[in-house]
């Protein structure tokens, strides 16, 4: 394992000791941010604690988390959501993460996302395959819609092809991604608005297994404000319901 994934890793320890004490509080006080999506104090103290620890360990890097904007600058730059799914989080929702991306030249290298509250954590580095809690993962084999699993953002209206698919779902967030890297979801359409710390870990990953990840216009980029991820043989088609 290289130096940069267990320090990704770490800092996910540190994100999860940090969030999971606090999820399901009674007392958690929810503000509303200028694009009217929610941030709890949780959410600042964990990007806070991966700043500090990226400083001591790492303080060449630039970073870019959600909640704080950009730092730094360089080859090296690490990219975080402290918690990606805060809605969920704020009403006891289990499905939550705390993403982690590290990007070399352009390329992102590694990624890992932390789901403490469903006991789950994926990560991958680029060249060294996929895992799920240590274990190797891959995309599904289907190829055809018929005998899909599907899921759905729920920002738009279903396509057509949704109803030719053999299962539709709306997992939403980093779960649907990470569910097409598992080869549990064959496909998944991504809400529109999505940011580059929603994905970037989550394209590391579902390659790394095997998959493919694009925005809708089917280019290879977390920056592009969408997202559809596959197991690669579904990928022309779901682009295209989208037309």
């Amino acid at each position: 394992m290289s130096s940069d994934l267990e320090l990704a890793l770490r800092l996910a320890d540190r994100a999860d000791a940090i969030s999971l004490p606090r999820f399901g509080a009674l007392d958690l006080v929810v503000e509303t941010k200028s694009d009217r999506s929610p941030v709890t104090a949780v959410d600042r103290d964990v990007e806070r604690e991966l700043r500090a620890e990226l400083a001591r360990e790492r303080p060449g890097d630039a970073i870019l988390g959600e909640e704080h904007g950009a730092a730094g600058s360089g080859a090296r730059r690490w990219i975080f959501d402290p918690i990606d799914g805060t809605r969920n989080y704020t009403r006891g929702i289990p499905v939550w993460a705390t993403l982690l991306a590290l990007e070399e030249d352009g390329e992102l290298a590694l990624g890992v996302v932390s789901a403490p509250a469903l006991g789950r954590r994926w990560w991958a580095r680029r060249g060294g395959g996929a895992f799920a809690d240590g274990t190797p993962i891959r995309v599904s084999a289907i190829s055809m819609i018929e005998d899909a699993t599907l899921s759905f953002g729920l920002d738009r209206p279903l396509p057509a092809l949704a109803k030719r698919a053999w299962h539709v779902r709306g997992y939403g967030d980093f779960w649907a991604h990470m569910l097409v890297a598992e080869g549990a979801v064959d496909g998944a359409i991504d809400a529109v608005g999505v940011s580059l710390w929603d994905l970037a870990a989550a394209q590391v990953i579902v390659e790394e297994a095997g998959g493919t990840l694009s925005d809708f216009a089917g280019a290879r980029r977390p920056d592009g404000g969408s997202a559809v991820s596959s197991n690669g043989l579904l990928h022309a088609e779901l682009l295209a319901s989208l037309g």
